[in-house]
This record gives C-alpha cells, sequence and structure tokens, in this order.
C-alpha cells in the first residue's frame, strides 16, 4: 500500500521521546497488522488524531469494507491518542471497543479521528469518527485504554 507517511506528533512530545531513545514517528507507525492494511496516522496529538485506510484490500466478501478493519482503524488511532495522553512514563492499552457500522463502502479511501470523551490518569476513552471520501459517517467507535506504567529498562 505504496509510500511510507510520516506521523505528525507535536514538536514537544516528539522531543520528549527522543530525550529517552525513543523515535516517536517510527514507533506509531500503525503496527504490523495496521501496516497489512494500509493504515497510516496522518495526524497526531491528545487532542486530536487522524488516520486513513483504504477501503481496497480491507473487504469483507460482499465488497463492502469489513466491520474488523473499521475496528483496527478505530483502535489504532484511539490507543495513539490515549498513548500521547499518558505521556512517556505510561502505555496505553485497549481494553474496551465498540463499533456501531452506518453505512457500507466499496472504495476509496475511509479517514478516522479519534478525540478524548475522558482523560484519566488511570485510563483514557476516545470517540472514532470514521468517514467516507464524501464525508459521511461509515462508523462510529468508541475505545478505552487503560494506562499503565510503562515498563524501565
Amino acid at each position: 500500500m505504496g509510500e511510507q507517511h510520516t506521523v505528525k506528533f507535536p514538536q514537544e512530545v516528539i522531543d520528549e521521546y527522543a530525550a529517552l531513545g525513543v523515535d516517536l514517528p517510527a514507533l506509531f507507525s500503525a503496527g504490523h497488522l495496521g501496516a497489512r492494511m494500509g493504515v497510516q496516522i496522518v495526524e497526531a496529538s491528545s487532542d486530536r488524531v487522524v488516520g486513513t485506510m483504504p477501503v481496497e484490500g480491507n473487504t469483507q466478501p460482499y465488497g463492502l469494507l469489513h466491520g474488523g478493519a473499521s475496528a483496527v482503524l478505530a483502535e489504532t488511532i484511539g490507543s495513539v491518542g490515549a498513548m500521547l495522553h499518558g505521556g512517556s512514563s505510561k502505555i496505553a492499552v485497549g481494553v474496551d471497543l465498540n463499533c456501531t457500522h452506518h453505512r457500507g463502502v466499496r472504495s476509496g479511501l475511509v479517514t478516522g479521528v479519534a478525540t478524548p470523551v475522558h482523560r484519566g490518569r488511570t485510563s483514557a476513552t476516545y470517540e472514532i469518527a470514521i468517514t467516507d471520501e464524501d464525508g459521511k459517517r461509515v462508523c462510529s467507535a468508541r475505545l478505552t485504554c487503560v494506562l499503565k506504567d510503562a515498563p524501565t529498562h
């Protein structure tokens, strides 16, 4: 699924992680599953994460975008938001994901936008709206992540 995109993070966040020896954009490409599905994170902060995914290659037998593919996009971008909220001392682990599928999509690119519903000390919840190229909502999702202490090396 072609060219690589650099994940956009605020410079102060990149600097914080770089000081710990972590290449944040490389860490949060989308992971192996996300990469296989063509997920690209194009904007990222704890306030808003935007990601895209092609429909092609991510369909079910009827030729529609697979609901599980929407779930992968939602969990990927919601987890990035939760991780950025938690900061470098925490890791975000998804514990609850729900998705409501509103309409089918047969082609093009879908875009997910994750925004916070709750950002606490030990958990973060993000709402994710996934839309088609015409801006019509395809899926509404909600992800809750537990924020755990990052392992020390």
